[in-house]
């Protein structure tokens, strides 16, 4: 059992890219979509499903270690994205998306598939919009998924893997030497002698996902607990638009200050503190002005009414 952090980026980047709401967590918010100004994050969100198309490439979320405490998980990912074969990429990028979906894919994005730069692109695509966007609230999002681990290993130890199983989810069955997913596609998949890897998610959340079409991979995406008792989060809460992080640099951005200036307000150190000032200036959410020596960011008028907002909910 592992978290996958490609897995919720490539989730929370597809319901920006839709302009759509998380059921429990809301709005991505600005930063997540001026992330998308980037173009190799533009570049990943084309590959990802529109208007209810279903498929995702698998090579976007590359199977994630099972040793769930290890921190460097995104960067080992965002490695298989980068070192995934080209044959495996083109089967996916133009066959697999010519059967499932509804829409052709786009010229260009053929192209750079064709040129043997995607994987490249695609790698660098998520580490950016990783670090725009969710980053800061990993850890929240980690705490949840670490719970779920918990509680599942409990329960295979109690009770056995395959009741454990069929308690991940209402459209999975256990059927004592198969497991039955609830699908609008037939197909029956051989795992002898494969791993599975069970990935709790948070921001695919309620979704049930299964990934195969990988060679050597077999990953099941289920929600985790707890997930939908953060229903009573205010949704609009700017902390969970931009980050806690972020959150307190705006609200002490009445007045305008240097980066020198924050860093010893808020004990960050002042690299941290250009590179959040940095990422809500893209969201249009502070401005800069240079005085002399120093350059001075005061929150826009967009992140005013944000905050107003929070004061009210």
């Amino acid at each position: 059992m592992s978290p996958s952090p490609a897995s919720e980026s490539v989730a929370w980047l597809k319901l920006t890219a839709a302009s759509g709401r998380h059921p429990v967590f809301g709005d991505p918010g600005p930063l997540a979509r001026a992330s998308l100004a980037h173009p190799d994050v533009a570049l990943l969100a084309d590959l990802l499903p529109q208007n209810g198309d279903t498929y995702t490439p698998d090579l976007l979320t590359p199977q994630p270690g099972t040793d769930a405490q290890r921190r460097d998980l995104l960067d080992e990912q965002i490695a298989q994205i980068e070192a995934a074969a080209q044959d495996d990429l083109e089967t996916q990028v133009f066959t697999y998306t010519r059967t499932h979906w509804s829409r052709p894919l786009r010229a260009t994005t053929r192209r750079i598939a064709e040129s043997g730069r995607m994987q490249r692109r695609l790698a660098n695509g998520l580490a950016r919009f990783w670090r725009d966007a969710l980053a800061d609230g990993w850890p929240e999002l980690r705490s949840i998924i670490d719970q779920d681990i918990a509680h599942r290993a409990t329960a295979i130890a109690t009770h056995g893997v395959g009741r454990a199983l069929g308690a991940l989810h209402a459209d999975i069955d256990w059927a004592g030497d198969a497991v039955t997913l609830a699908k609008s596609w037939d197909a029956e998949i051989d795992a002898t002698g494969r791993d599975l890897v069970l990935a709790p998610s948070v921001l695919n959340w309620p979704d049930l996902v299964i990934q195969v079409d990988t060679p050597g991979q077999f990953v099941l995406y289920y929600p985790a607990q707890r997930v939908g008792a953060g229903r009573d989060r205010r949704p609009g809460s700017i902390a969970q638009v931009v980050g806690s992080a972020r959150a307190a640099l705006l609200a002490d951005l009445g007045t305008a200050r240097s980066t020198a200036e924050l860093a010893t307000r808020t004990g960050h150190t002042p690299a941290t503190v250009s590179y959040h000032l940095g990422a809500l200036h893209r969201a249009r959410l502070v401005t800069k002005v240079r005085d002399g020596r120093y350059v001075m960011y005061q929150r826009t008028e967009q992140a005013a009414r944000l905050l107003e907002q929070e004061a009210r909910d």
